[in-house]
């Protein structure tokens, strides 16, 4: 019963989400959350903006977080090895995102999330090596390399899917516009688009797309990876490890390969393009991995969700995960592309 309450609640607040994302983030409000004076120069105080994708990435970053670990200590897996674990692997997802960004796309100031995976898949099964050898001694139990696999995966689904809202906001990974589509296309997304507001969103200035109805990309991939994500959770807290690992990353990464085909904004020039194929290459190496891994079923753990809640549940657990907010909303929160002046006057009637 616990489980279905906790599957039910996040379905519930995560369609919530999504759905008020829909709603409000493409307009142009939703894109500068905050503007920091730097230094001050003849014209004005020079500024730096804070966005809402900063605020956004950071949240889903968390959510996908704390689901790891509600999913891995259920399993009975140590806490001090897991926070150990997802320090290593966002310190290679984080820069990762930026790095092969740069050398796909040739831009600064720009992130990709497929790239961060990518990274991600291939460096945590070797991480999760390292952590059992290092940290053996001080580890209440060691890390399991295909429960963690499983719940890092789900946890990349929802967290995939959250920080669709993120490029909602800044404009980014945009669909074509519907009037560039075949007859099929504009049929289906006839009444269901996306249509962006604001000089400074990616689509108005990278593309010129300002005021038109396009795909709705990133909405549609909110909704599979987190329903995904769901499916995931219940396959998980019932035992099935490598089906959830599997499923998984079967639907986030095919999807990965099909949306290319539908999105608008630079992905390279190619007509397959790097993230395509890193899509692919993830997906075959995680299903190498989730088969070729010797599992005894019978000596796995079988999740108890109430234990892992009540593990969570503590000072410096919550100060961990408010560290993972921080350090990500300081990595991607801070815009690159977009400047600002601001004055600054007395009201002398209120003096």
């Amino acid at each position: 019963m616990t489980e279905l309450f906790f599957i039910t609640g996040m379905g519930v607040l995560t369609a919530v989400a999504l759905w008020w994302g829909f709603r409000h983030l493409p307009r142009e409000k939703w894109q500068i959350m905050a503007v920091v004076p730097r230094h001050k120069t003849e014209q004005g105080w020079q500024g730096l903006n804070l966005t809402y994708y900063g605020v956004l990435c950071a949240n889903a970053y968390t959510v996908a977080v704390v689901l790891f670990l509600i999913l891995a200590t259920s399993a009975r897996i140590s806490l001090s090895g897991l926070c150990v674990f997802i320090t290593g692997v966002l310190a290679v997802c984080l820069p990762a995102s930026r790095i092969i960004a740069r050398v796909v796309e040739k831009k600064k100031g720009t992130l990709t999330v497929g790239g961060a995976v990518f990274a991600g898949i291939l460096v945590s099964p070797l991480l999760v090596l390292l952590i059992n050898r290092v940290f053996e001694p001080v580890m209440a139990t060691p890390l399991h390399p295909l429960i963690l696999l499983s719940a890092v995966s789900i946890a990349y689904a929802f967290g995939e899917g959250l920080g669709r809202l993120a490029c909602i906001s800044f404009g980014c990974c945009y669909g074509k516009p519907l009037d560039q589509c075949p007859p099929v296309i504009q049929t289906l997304f006839s009444r269901f688009y996306l249509i962006f507001t604001g000089p400074l969103k990616k689509i108005t200035y990278a593309s010129g797309y300002d005021g038109q109805k396009v795909v709705p990309v990133q909405i549609i991939t909110a909704a599979l990876s987190t329903g995904t994500g769901l499916a995931g959770t219940l396959l998980f807290l019932n035992g099935f490890y490598r089906t959830a690992f599997l499923v998984t990353l079967a639907v986030t990464q095919i999807w990965r390969f099909v949306s290319e085909f539908l999105r608008a904004d630079f992905r390279g020039g190619r007509r397959i393009t790097a993230y395509q194929i890193m899509a692919l290459v993830t997906l075959g190496f995680a299903g190498a991995l989730a088969l070729g891994l010797p599992v005894d079923n019978n000596s796995l753990p079988q999740p108890r969700l109430q234990e892992a809640v009540s593990a969570l549940w503590t000072p410096w657990m919550i100060l961990f995960v408010q560290g993972i907010w921080a350090a990500s909303f300081f990595h991607t929160g801070k815009s690159e592309v977009t400047g600002s002046r601001i004055f600054f006057h007395v009201e002398k009637p209120h003096i």
